[in-house]
Parts: structure tokens; C-alpha cells; sequence
């Protein structure tokens, strides 16, 4: 049976400056697998490379000889000596390398619990080996199996439903308080990272549009060109209040950029439209007070930090289950994988019942050819199905068997019985029962 193999390394065993030398770039790709097709100890693999993780899975018989081979194309590949990286890696065996992959794509063993991404990269990956020739029969039900298990983390566990990043807290928040960000508007102020981010986040919600104020005016028009966004001066904010329905701020201003008293001056005209404000600015540029006046929503940094810790415990709980159906599909994996070892068997016993009837109804073909068409057919479909039915007890029976110890004395004894492995041409014409047909 081959062996099934995972060797990696990642953000939690590798420092970010040696997972980008390591890094295989998507025009690379095609290269790297076919380095590792030319291993004659490899027949299957795939890479899978992203800013977190760098990680070969392959299928190999000569499991240590094609772990030292894979591992020196990993360093090949990022021009770096395997000494420099090999107490990095981690490998992973057969059910364990299974368990892997599955929770790789399932997201549980990300950064960021839940995140969505992984997947993508993940299908990605493998769409890559199979156009490189290097994804065979059980690569392609180990991936299969990989993006069920993810469907079913995600449909059955709330694993990607708390936010758990500053940005995707503040789009949660404005959806508990809006109900939904379609035709909404935002003010974005100043052009901080996380401030952008929260930005494009609410963008992609279907916020209607946005305005970008910033002191330095040429900044402003840079940042609402990346938006399709229109750019306003900081002398217009108070008017853009007006407008606005959720305003996302982080300059790097030491003063109130929005007051108590600019907020309810223009609450009257907004006429109890509920306004939303993120203040992701330390120090803050938006008056606490503010948040004490009707319809106004103000939540700064430390707000947003607390929902993050409370998804981020929901999101534990969730992995808990998660990794019951990780676990439960490696056992189905498992037992598949077993059965492998009674194919060949199975094939040669359907391969010699096929040659049987093949030979039979060459010697009837006088007599076949006086039937009808459609008698014919019919004749065809009769034997094929009593054939099948004859077949099915002891193809159930050796499935049955797979993965116990005795797996080999029952093949054995079957190829026996059946004449499984005679080269005579009297096989071809002896039936099931080993007599010939009166």
C-alpha cells in the first residue's frame, strides 16, 4: 500500500523571511511539479504555497527515500541549503497526513480560525497538479474528500460566522445596526490600513458610495480613486454628517477630529437616521461624547477588540466540532483507502467474467444471429445481469475484508477458485463454475 505524506512548514513553525524564501510563486508552480513529477519515487503530489504555509503533499511506495527527495526540492527550489530549513518542517504520515489536510482546508489550522481563503488556495493547488499529470486516483478522492469535509465545517459549525479581525468587526456591527449596507453611505477619514481595509469590507457589502476626506487633499484623491470614491476636504465634514451613514476614521490627528457638538448640530437635519462611527485612531478622533446622543453609534479600537475576543471564543467552540467531522471523515478515508487493495482482484475477477462472455457468445453467434435486433439486445442485457448478480457476493465479500489481517489469504484462495492468474487460453472459455456449458 502506498504511503500518503505531508511535509511543510508554517507561520507557527517558520519565521516569515524563510517561508518567502521557500515560497513557490504561482508562475513557478508548473515548474516545482515538474521537478516532482521527474522523482521516480513520487507518482502523485501537488504544492501548496501561500504567505502562511508551504507544504508538499505526495503519494509515494519508498516512503523515507521520496521524503529526502521532496524535501531537496523544496530547497532547490528556494535556492536554500535543507540545512537551514529542516528542523522548520513537519511530516506528517498516511492518516495523519489525511487529518492534515483536511483541517488545513477546513481552516482549523490557520492563522485565523475560519478564514476563507485557505480553500481557494487549496483548489487551486490541486487544479494545478491534475493539469500537470500529477494527481492520480488517490490524490483526486483525497482532495475531493478535503473540500467535502471544508463544505461540511462550514455549513455545520459557525466556524466563519464571528468576525475576528478589526475590519470584519466593524462591517458585523454596521449590519447588526442597519440591518443591511445596501444604499448606504461612508465617510472614510484619514487612510489607515486597518481604516481601508473596514472600507473595502463595507464596499464589497453594498455600501452605494463612499467619500474620502484627508488632511493632505492629494492623499484623499489617491485613497477614493482605489474606492471609485469621491474625494472632500476636512472643511467639508461636517456637511459629509450630513450625508453619511457610517464613517470609518483613522488619521493621526491629536485632537477631536468630530465633537459632541458637530454631531448633534447635524442630527436634526438628519432627521433620526442612525449613524454609525468607527473610530480606529489612537488617539481618537471622535469625542466619546458622541456616543451618548440618540441614533449615533460610536465604537473605538478597544470596542472592537472586545467583540473580536468574544468570536474568537465562539469560534473555538465551533473548531471543537469541526474537528469531529475532521475526524469522522478520516475514518471514512480510511476505510476507503483500504479497499484499494482488493481492486486489482475485483478487476481481474470482472475482466474474466467478460472474457467468458465475450467467448460465449462468439460460439452462439450462428444461433444469435437468426434473433431480432432488439431480442439480441436483450439477450446481451440477460447475460450481463446474471453475471453481475454472480459477481456481487464475492465483491461485497472481499470489500468486507479490506484492512484486516486476513485480507491476503482471502485474495489469495479468490484468485484460486477463479483462475484468476492462469495465462491459458482455456480460461477464457471455462464458465464460473469451472465446467464447460453443455
Amino acid at each position: 500500500m502506498p504511503g500518503i505524506i505531508n511535509i511543510g512548514l508554517n507561520h507557527e513553525t517558520a519565521p516569515v523571511a524563510l517561508r518567502e524564501c521557500l515560497a513557490v510563486e504561482s508562475q513557478n508552480i508548473k515548474k516545482a511539479l515538474g521537478l516532482m513529477r521527474s522523482l521516480d519515487v513520487v507518482s502523485e503530489g501537488f504544492l501548496l504555497s501561500t504567505c502562511n504555509r508551504v507544504e508538499a503533499l505526495f503519494v509515494a511506495e519508498e516512503t523515507e527515500e521520496a521524503k529526502r527527495a521532496v524535501v531537496s526540492l523544496l530547497g532547490k527550489m528556494g535556492s536554500i541549503p535543507v540545512d537551514d530549513f529542516s528542523s522548520c518542517l513537519y511530516t506528517h504520515e498516511n492518516m495523519d497526513a489525511v487529518t492534515h489536510i483536511f483541517s488545513v482546508a477546513s481552516s482549523l489550522d490557520s492563522m485565523v480560525i475560519g478564514e476563507p481563503q485557505i480553500l481557494g488556495q487549496i483548489k487551486d493547488a490541486y487544479l494545478q497538479s491534475t493539469r500537470e499529470k500529477m494527481s492520480g486516483v488517490i490524490l483526486n478522492r483525497l482532495m475531493h474528500k478535503a473540500f467535502h469535509v471544508a463544505k461540511r465545517v462550514r455549513s455545520e459549525t459557525d466556524i466563519c460566522g464571528a468576525a475576528v479581525s478589526i475590519s470584519y468587526a466593524a462591517v458585523e456591527l454596521a449590519r447588526k445596526i442597519f440591518h443591511t449596507l445596501e444604499g448606504k453611505k461612508v465617510l472614510l477619514m484619514g487612510a489607515g490600513e486597518m481604516a481601508e481595509l473596514a472600507a473595502r469590507h463595507l464596499m464589497t457589502n453594498g455600501v452605494s458610495s463612499m467619500a474620502v476626506a484627508n488632511r493632505t487633499f492629494e492623499r484623499a484623491v489617491e485613497v477614493a480613486e482605489r474606492f471609485r470614491a469621491s474625494p472632500v476636504s476636512f472643511h467639508e465634514i461636517e456637511d459629509q454628517l450630513l450625508k453619511a451613514d457610517i464613517v470609518v476614521s483613522s488619521t493621526a490627528s491629536t485632537e477631536f477630529i468630530i465633537t459632541r457638538k458637530m454631531v448633534k448640530k447635524v442630527l436634526k437635519k438628519r432627521r433620526n437616521r442612525p449613524l454609525f462611527l468607527i473610530d480606529i485612531a489612537v488617539p481618537r478622533d471622535i469625542e466619546p461624547e458622541v456616543n451618548k446622543l440618540s441614533n449615533v453609534y460610536l465604537y473605538d479600537i478597544d470596542d472592537l477588540k472586545g467583540v473580536i475576543e468574544i468570536n474568537k471564543a465562539q469560534r473555538q467552540d465551533a473548531a471543537v466540532k469541526a474537528h469531529r467531522i475532521v475526524q469522522e471523515e478520516v475514518v471514512k478515508f480510511e476505510k476507503w483507502l483500504k479497499t484499494l487493495a482488493v481492486v486489482p482482484t475485483i478487476v481481474s475477477l470482472r475482466n474474466k467474467a467478460e472474457a467468458i462472455v465475450r467467448a460465449e457468445l462468439g460460439k452462439s453467434r450462428s444461433a444469435l444471429d437468426q434473433l431480432t435486433p432488439e431480442h439480441r439486445k436483450a439477450v446481451d442485457v440477460l447475460i450481463r445481469s446474471i453475471v453481475e448478480k454472480v459477481l456481487n457476493d464475492p465483491i461485497l465479500f472481499l470489500k468486507g475484508k479490506a484492512g484486516r489481517s486476513t485480507l491476503n489469504n482471502y485474495l489469495d484462495t479468490t484468485r484460486q477458485l477463479f483462475s484468476l492468474d492462469e495465462g491459458d487460453e482455456s480460461s477464457e472459455t471455462k464458465t464460473l463454475t469451472g465446467n464447460r456449458p453443455c
